[in-house]
């Protein structure tokens, strides 16, 4: 072997495995950045996926505190017992409440001013569903007009976060 072979022989065995472990630490770290990319990505798209659940079962739970309130309305203009009627006000009010709850939820996951919104709404809610049994019969809908406004703002921000999410 000459001398030139050697030398070169020496520097490849001495330099390529530190090629290759370099190539090797690069491709580790390369690696957990894509893992971290993929573990962000999941969680917002869990996150996003609750909201989303979440905005779902607000919508019901409104439009179940609009039936609740016509339930009571009939049940006071067809003169129903006492305790019919208290339980129809009863069931009215446990409504009022999920959707109190579940726009606690959603005004969590935003701002303050999302909050005090839901929380008048709430508040709405329960004002006309203390009303419905004095209000005449089929005059119910009118109950609801600010709550009606007040509710498509904040379901108009449901819409809103999920397309901001996409």
């Amino acid at each position: 072997m000459s001398d030139g072979e050697s030398k070169t022989q020496r520097f490849l065995i001495t330099y390529f495995p530190m090629f290759i472990a370099t190539l090797s630490l690069c491709t580790a770290i390369f690696n957990g950045y894509l893992n971290m990319r993929f573990v962000d990505l999941i969680q917002r798209n869990l996150g996003r996926a609750e909201y989303m659940r979440t905005c779902k079962e607000i919508i019901d739970a409104y439009f179940q505190v609009k039936f609740r309130a016509g339930v009571i309305n009939a049940s006071a203009a067809r003169s129903a017992d006492a305790a019919t009627l208290a339980r129809d006000e009863m069931d009215g009010a446990n409504a009022v409440n999920k959707f109190a709850a579940l726009g606690t939820y959603l005004a969590n996951l935003r701002d303050e001013e999302i909050r005090r919104q839901y929380t008048a709404l709430s508040g709405e809610l329960s004002k006309a569903i203390a009303r419905a049994k004095q209000t005449a019969p089929g005059d119910v809908g009118g109950l609801f007009t600010a709550a009606d406004e007040m509710f498509a703002g904040l379901n108009n921000d449901c819409v809103k976060s999920a397309q901001d999410a996409m």
